[in-house]
């Protein structure tokens, strides 16, 4: 039977006021999750979250660290947390390419990166503008991408949505949500779980981009493109498909295909 089941790869701290007009004065805790889909001897982890600390990312890392403060307590990285698994890990899907999102690479140094193509050309340039830390992504890494052309996405008729058919199974579909970074996807899984990645910061935010502060959504590569992903997710579940966002908080050593549980109140 496949499953998928959330690992908080290290926390931050931000005040939802500072990203939503009208918002009340929390400062909320938010997880860095990846998820990781088992279905026989295939092992699909989505995101990886945090790298351990510290990192070795110059002045850009200080600047990140500095607006989005990272927790990475003993033990939280998702190397650490899979151990010997991250051996048996076959394919990372990258979600986008922001701190919180690569920073467990460098323990799947066998598995295949999965990409889209703008992301593998952020790759080949990375900048703080587009939210990359060069020392984040692990050397030797061109060779083991699986870049995803943008004609190979299509609508979904279920969904709404454009999607690409990762394995050709139906099981693993990677999901074009475009707007908080250049080439940003989510994933599809069994057809009712929705991998949304930071296409909102928690599910109870989602909706709400006509209230992003300026200073968010300057940082997004396209506000516009990220309030018409919102409207296409909520639409999406209203058709019965249940969205899991990164910065949520999700039960753990639960499988997410089958329970319906989560604390939404889920940055970069």
């Amino acid at each position: 039977m496949p499953s998928l089941r959330a690992l908080a790869c290290g926390t931050t701290v931000h005040g939802v006021h500072q990203l939503l007009r009208g918002a009340p004065r929390e400062r909320r805790v938010f997880p860095a999750n990846a998820f990781l889909y088992e279905d026989g001897d295939r092992r699909v982890l989505f995101d990886t979250g945090y790298a351990p600390l510290p990192w070795r990312t110059g002045p850009a890392g200080w600047a990140y660290r500095r607006l989005l403060p990272p927790t990475v307590p003993p033990g939280a990285s998702i190397g650490e947390q899979l151990g010997a698994g991250t051996a048996t890990v076959t394919h990372v899907v990258l979600s986008h390419l922001h701190p919180d999102h690569i920073g467990g690479l460098a323990a799947f140094p066998h598995a295949t990166v999965v990409v889209t193509e703008p992301m593998r050309r952020t790759m080949a340039d990375p900048t703080l503008r587009a939210g990359v830390l060069k020392g984040l992504l692990p050397a030797g890494l061109e060779p083991r991408l699986q870049a995803v052309p943008d004609r190979a996405f299509r609508i979904d008729a279920t969904t709404g949505l454009r999607t690409v058919d990762l394995f050709g199974d139906g099981t693993y579909r990677l999901v074009d949500l475009p707007g908080h970074a250049d080439g940003h996807v989510g994933a599809l899984v069994d057809g009712h779980v929705l991998l949304a990645g930071d296409a909102a910061w928690g599910r109870d935010l989602l909706g709400h981009e006509a209230r992003i502060r300026p200073v968010p959504r300057a940082v997004a590569h396209d506000a516009a493109a990220q309030a018409e992903t919102a409207r296409l997710l909520l639409d999406a579940e209203r058709a019965g498909v249940r969205l899991l966002f990164s910065h949520d908080h999700h039960p753990v050593d639960t499988d997410l295909l089958q329970d319906q549980r989560t604390d939404e109140g889920g940055p970069s």
